[in-house]
């Protein structure tokens, strides 16, 4: 479950990518992942007529090509793109670096990653001299999916120092970074630092990453503090990551103070105001104390520290308005063999209430009203209801409220339980 957290946060947050992945869209619809109707041929020529004393005539009809549709209906990875580009440039027909960079990012979506391979290293041999130092970077990124890190670094080191980018870099640290060889990681880091290559905000990210999958959250703060330092912007991604490592390692005094920093940094928007408040929220309706032992559930088999960096990955993409990330989160929460906790329930239901996003929340409530593991807890739903409330969010509270009545379920909050 650990690797599917990491694969669903770097997926969002395309870090430590090269950039020019980094910058296209997350996700593709199924059917552009082949040849699809959007990218059908241009209309056939009229046929030609057919003699009156020729019967049973065969028409051929031409239907025009192109170098996408040709390489994507490849389909099976045993056939070769390679070979298909050499009898397609054999024809006389051009193959511009351009197209195929895109050909190789499209590709790459689809998790077609040995075509996508092939076509880099094809556009490497014929158009080496446009290669950009994005190119170096996806080759990286594309023989770590196909085989392994190793390969990778060997790839890496083999490279002219010229094109020893920024983005070569960052690619083979998220090569270590997927594969936790954290010792090769921390040592290219700071092979970094050593070359004075302008380290930006997704390298912090990656290595943070990094330090949570592998359990050593007092990291976290220590590359926060470098970051002030080097005057490195931290974004959104980056604070959910120290939020991440304060509250699994249950330092509340941290996690208030991180919240206090986003509230002061002139990047601040209303999605970060969105996700300060849900974190809040999250924190407050779970009951989570420093020295209590709530999160502590021996019979699971996975840790705390992993559940929450879970809950926060929710938490960050409601802040980001990806509502499609937050579902398909949830889904693979749901997916996993272990136990979820009934604060996993509430982190998403809070979610969407603060989304305005009715009708998924009722969903979950279904789903956890028909759960055997965790079971229905309305004490948990009446804390989520009092941090609401709490935050000063009466409308959202009151909504809430509505919707648990739908469901044969009277919330009650503590304050009024007092008065």
């Amino acid at each position: 479950m650990a690797a599917a957290l990491l694969r669903a946060a770097r997926a969002s947050r395309h870090l430590a990518l090269p950039r020019s992945i980094a910058s296209s869209p997350s996700h593709l619809s199924s059917s552009s992942c082949t040849a699809s109707a959007a990218e059908s041929p241009s209309p056939a020529p009229a046929a030609p007529a057919i003699p009156a004393d020729v019967e049973d005539a065969v028409v051929v009809v031409a239907v025009d090509d192109d170098l996408r549709s040709h390489i994507f209906r490849l389909r099976l990875a045993k056939r070769s793109a390679t070979e298909a580009l050499e009898k397609w440039a054999g024809e006389g027909r051009a193959a511009p670096a351009p197209e195929l960079r895109r050909i190789a990012r499209d590709l790459s979506r689809a998790r077609r990653y040995k075509h996508a391979l092939e076509v880099a290293e094809w556009m490497k041999t014929h158009h080496e001299s446009d290669l950009s130092e994005n190119d170096y970077g996806v080759r990286i990124d594309l023989i770590t999916k196909v085989f392994g890190a190793n390969a990778a670094e060997d790839f890496f080191e083999k490279l002219p120092p010229a094109a020893k980018s920024l983005e070569a870099y960052t690619a083979l640290l998220h090569s270590y970074a997927r594969s936790k060889m954290i010792d090769k990681a921390e040592r290219l880091f700071q092979r970094m630092k050593d070359a004075d290559l302008p380290i930006d905000v997704l390298v912090y990210n990656e290595m943070m990453t990094l330090y949570i999958s592998v359990g050593e959250l007092d990291k976290v703060p220590i590359l926060a503090e470098e970051l002030k330092r080097q005057n490195v912007s931290p974004d959104l991604f980056t604070y959910n990551l120290r939020i991440s490592a304060s509250v699994a390692s249950m330092d509340l005094e941290a996690f208030k103070g991180i919240l206090d920093e986003m509230s002061k940094d002139p990047n601040s928007n209303e999605g970060w105001m969105l996700y300060r408040n849900l974190a809040s929220i999250y924190v407050d309706a779970s009951q989570l104390v420093s020295s209590g032992n709530s999160l502590v559930e021996a019979e699971a088999k996975i840790s705390q520290r992993e559940w929450i960096t879970y809950d926060l990955l929710v938490i960050l993409h409601a802040g980001l308005g990806n509502l499609d990330r937050v579902k398909d989160i949830w889904k693979s929460m749901q997916m996993t063999a272990q136990r979820m906790t009934s604060r996993n329930y509430v982190c998403v239901l809070s979610a969407y209430l603060m989304c305005g996003q009715l009708k998924d929340a009722a969903g979950v409530v279904d789903q956890w009203q028909r759960s055997k593991v965790p079971e229905f807890d309305v004490s948990a739903c009446n804390r989520l209801f009092d941090a609401l409330l709490a935050a000063g969010f009466t409308d959202t509270a009151d909504s809430f409220r509505e919707l648990m009545l739908q469901k044969s379920c009277i919330l009650s909050s503590r304050a009024s339980a007092r008065s």
